[in-house]
């Protein structure tokens, strides 16, 4: 990493590490855009912004493909003002409950979209942004084209400004608001690329989305504040993806459990181009990674695993396996950034080997969610942050994960780490993946339900994995309902979602 990325406190100073004529971005079948290029379109950007009324800490929904358009917009934007970027995919009664509840001053939107949010913005009195891509200029390169005027904070963001606002999940109650600051951004991009040790000669293939705090963390800043280079995909196909490590030649790329395993799934038929294009390392964030699939994943690609741990509320990063050093499979390592400990249900920290609830601070991590006092209450002890996620620390400092508090499954009083039920189904020959929830139980209130997805050409029954899962765990753990399915539903990044999946599978 370098000593630019160490200082970082805002975008604009992340990206000035780069030389003028070096790649930034790239795309399949584009040329680069430079970092001068990069720099440049930043400050036209902001010029734009600002003659319409928008500076400063006013929010701007981002609804545009995956691609390097985005990443340039959210670079240009989040520099400016405070990006909020959104899945494409939602439907209108989704983008109307975000505009509002963002307070959005501004959409912005690639000329000739049939984006729902267009009607929506308009019915809200939202102003319209709208990107024309500039392609000849490099990948990434845009104009704009912009309603609306008034006053406005101009001139570049400041450090404790805004530069981002995500929502989290959601899955168990409305959707909070995550405010995170220049500084929060750009301290953890420089803890990622100290963790990774990322050069101006790395290349990143990112498969992630970027309205995603993975994505546009780990997949997009991080490597930018070290002078390196992204090559910005359409969104993850793991039909494609060997094509696109042909064109882009990385030295890493980063993604969730699932897009691995779809790799591995095709990684055979292409082990000439592996071995032509060897990667420096992988990396796995945003769930956890069983240890089986971490082990192919690196026999396979003939490279280093690094699994990591990350949040939304901590700007992503929180803890890593060492690129140099022991690795623990099953372990997302040491604290990469923030400070990290392990504390009771009383709010006292507790001692390596006991069982609680992992916390963190730091400069990375928010001060907290927007207008909501009674989540920030529950959220924040003595200073730390309290994730919602139960693990171990051991005498060497490893994190271990033991599940969600909220996934954690609660049988009659017996508590099961659905984690724990995963690792042992992926030892069953015939499993490609799985992954364990509860389900609704007439007297017990939950038991334990697995969905499974075989591997080609293997066959098992209900019966055989049970009784495989009763062998090496207590009968309490043994799912009692086995779903065989040719894939599992996944969530809008890519993640498998425990919670909400028995409904959505028929359970309920």
């Amino acid at each position: 990493m370098t000593t630019n990325t160490q200082r970082s406190s805002t975008l604009i100073e992340l990206i000035a590490s780069g030389n003028n004529e070096a790649p930034a971005l790239l795309a399949p079948g584009a040329k680069a855009l430079t970092y001068g290029g990069l720099r440049a379109l930043v400050t036209r950007t902001r010029a734009v912004l600002n003659a319409h009324g928008i500076g400063r800490n006013d929010r701007v929904a981002i609804v545009l493909p995956n691609g390097p358009h985005m990443a340039a917009a959210f670079i240009a934007v989040a520099s400016s003002a405070t990006a909020a970027p959104l899945n494409p995919a939602y439907k209108a009664d989704e983008f109307k409950f975000y505009l509002e509840d963002l307070h959005a001053k501004a959409l912005m939107v690639e000329a000739g979209s049939t984006s729902p949010a267009l009607a929506v913005a308009r019915a809200l009195g939202i102003a319209i942004i709208t990107l024309h891509p500039q392609d000849a200029d490099g990948a990434g390169a845009f104009t704009l084209e912009a309603e609306g005027a008034g006053s406005c904070t101009s001139g570049p963001a400041e450090p404790n400004d805004i530069a981002l606002i995500l929502h989290t999940s959601g899955t168990t109650s409305r959707p909070k608001i995550v405010p995170l600051t220049q500084t929060n951004i750009s301290v953890s991009a420089g803890n990622i690329a100290a963790t990774l040790a990322l050069g101006a000669t790395d290349c990143g293939l990112n498969i992630m989305p970027l309205f995603h705090i993975h994505g546009l963390m780990a997949g997009l800043l991080a490597p930018l504040s070290a002078g390196g280079r992204v090559f910005c995909t359409p969104g993850f196909n793991a039909l494609r993806f060997f094509a696109w490590m042909e064109e882009s030649r990385p030295t890493w790329y980063t993604a969730v459990p699932t897009m691995h395993q779809a790799i591995l799934a095709r990684a055979a038929q292409h082990r000439d181009m592996i071995s032509r294009h060897p990667l420096r390392f992988i990396r796995s964030s945003s769930s956890s990674m069983p240890p089986q699939v971490i082990a192919e994943l690196g026999q396979t690609f003939g490279t280093a695993v690094i699994e990591a741990y990350g949040m939304t509320e901590a700007a992503h990063q929180m803890a890593s396996n060492p690129l140099h050093g022991t690795r623990k499979p099953g372990s997302v390592g040491l604290a990469a950034g923030p400070e990290l400990a392990i504390m009771a249900a009383d709010g006292n920290l507790l001692k390596p080997g006991e069982t609680g609830e992992i916390v963190i601070r730091g400069a990375n991590v928010t001060a907290g969610y927007e207008a909501n006092p009674q989540a920030n209450a529950s959220a924040f002890t003595n200073g730390w942050f309290r994730t919602g996620d139960q693990g171990t620390m051991d005498d060497e400092g490893y994190v271990s994960l033991t599940g969600r508090l909220k996934e954690i499954i609660n049988r009659g009083g017996e508590k099961i780490s659905p984690r724990e039920v995963d690792e042992v189904l992926m030892d069953h020959p015939a499993i490609r993946q799985a992954v364990v929830f509860a389900m609704k139980h007439d007297k017990l209130g939950e038991d334990v339900a697995a969905a499974v997805v075989l591997r080609e050409g293997v066959s098992a029954t209900e019966a055989d994995i049970r009784q495989f899962v009763g062998q090496k765990l207590a009968p309490y753990k043994v799912p009692r309902k086995v779903l065989f399915m040719e894939q599992i539903p996944l969530g809008a990044t890519g993640k498998l979602q425990r919670i909400g999946l028995a409904a959505k599978l028929g359970l309920e």
